[in-house]
Formats: structure tokens, sequence, C-alpha cells
């Protein structure tokens, strides 16, 4: 069951330990690539400040993003900022999400995401966290995956299993870590099934791109090919 009071917790959580870890770059570091191509660490941290800010759209039923082309520039406009100003905006927008979840709201009731994407408002600080914490990774600080929370490794892993479940690009997979539970996903492409096996950070990393699946073991074919997130 979907606790957003736990999740806004954790979210809080993980929101420190990036602010932390972020506090300690320069204006030459935050200038350096990110792990994402094409993105420096500032257009990682921007897109964290403008993604609270969207996501407390959606708590208001507001749409998260004018469109694609506001968030793009809106991303490239902050990426450059000196450090001071990066940190108040990453903590500032922090706050306000923190704020809007505060508010009492039925969080049972359906919310709308980018791109049409619907979901339950429960899930909305899960997002954030996955958000915060995956980002935080990619800004090549010293947090890797195998830092992440066990518990939220594994339900990250569940919840992309149940996002590529019968994707018409996937072929039909079955995954374990870690003497974990066997998780399906996949069906929608000829072939299959195959077997992947792993410790969960880099089923994680496979699964969410952030690494090649070159540690995992594989069985019944090769590595199935994921679409982008």
């Amino acid at each position: 069951m979907i606790d957003h009071a736990r999740d806004l917790d954790a979210v809080r959580e993980a929101t420190d330990r990036l602010l932390s870890a972020t506090g300690k770059l320069d204006a030459a570091g935050l200038a350096l690539p990110s792990r994402l191509p094409g993105w420096s660490r500032g257009h990682v941290i921007a897109h964290l400040s403008r993604n609270a800010d969207a996501l407390v759209n959606v708590l208001q039923g507001h749409p998260m993003y004018a469109d694609s082309e506001t968030r793009d520039r809106d991303i490239e406009r902050d990426a450059p900022r000196p450090p001071a100003e990066q940190l108040a905006d990453l903590a500032g927008s922090a706050a306000r999400f923190e704020e809007a979840a505060a508010v009492p709201a039925d969080w049972s009731r359906t919310v709308t995401l980018r791109n049409g994407v619907t979901d339950s408002a429960s899930r909305i600080p899960f997002r954030r966290r996955v958000e915060v914490e995956l980002h935080h990774v990619d800004l090549g600080v010293g947090y890797e995956l195998e830092d992440l929370p066990e518990e939220f490794v594994v339900r990250e892993i569940d919840f992309l299993a149940e996002r590529f479940d019968g994707h018409p690009d996937v072929v039909a997979t079955r995954m374990t870590h870690d003497g974990g539970p066997v998780r399906t996903t996949g069906g929608g492409a000829e072939g299959g099934p195959v077997t992947v096996r792993g410790t969960a950070p880099e089923l994680l990393g496979w699964l969410c791109g952030r690494r090649d699946g070159s540690a995992l073991t594989v069985e019944g074919g090769p590595l199935p090919a994921l679409p982008p997130l």
C-alpha cells in the first residue's frame, strides 16, 4: 500500500542528502558534465528545482509544465547560475513542494503529469523521491546506486517493471535479484522469455538507463533493450 506521508518523510531525507552534496560544489564543479548526456551538473540541479515546482502544479490541479519547450528553456536558463543561487533555488523549491503536499487533500484522486500521464496523487511523493535519488547519482559526486536505501531500490525496480509490463518493444522478461522475488515485465514484443539476474543496484541501473547491464546474468537470449524513461 502506498503511504504518501512516509514517502514525504523519505523525500525530505533524500533532499537533505542532495543539498549537503551540492553545497560542496563550486562554480567549476557545477559546470562539469554530469552523467546525463549533454547536461552539466548545473542542468541536473536546475531540472530538480523546476521539477519540484512542476509537481506543486500537479498537486494544485494545474498543468505540470506549460509545454515541453518552456520546461527545456527554463532548465537551460537556470543551469549556469552561481552556486549560491542554485542551492537556494533547490532548497526553496523543495520547501514549496513540501508545503503544497502538507495541504489537506484527497490523496486518492487522479492527477495528470507530463505528456498526459495520469497517476494517483498518493504516488507523487514517491515520484519526487525518484527524481531526487536518481539525479543525485547522476551528478557524479560520490553517491552511487549502491548507496541508495535498499527499500527505495526494491520499490523502484517494482515501479519500472510495472511501467515496462506489456511494452510493445520489450520481450517477456523475468527478473530476480539477491534471492528476492521473481518479477515479470515486457511481453509485448516477440521473443523471450529472457531471465535477468543480478544485484538489486545493477538491476535498477539497467532498468533506469544508468548502467548497461553488463554486470547482469542473462539466460534465454540477449539482454532486452529497454525504451528510454
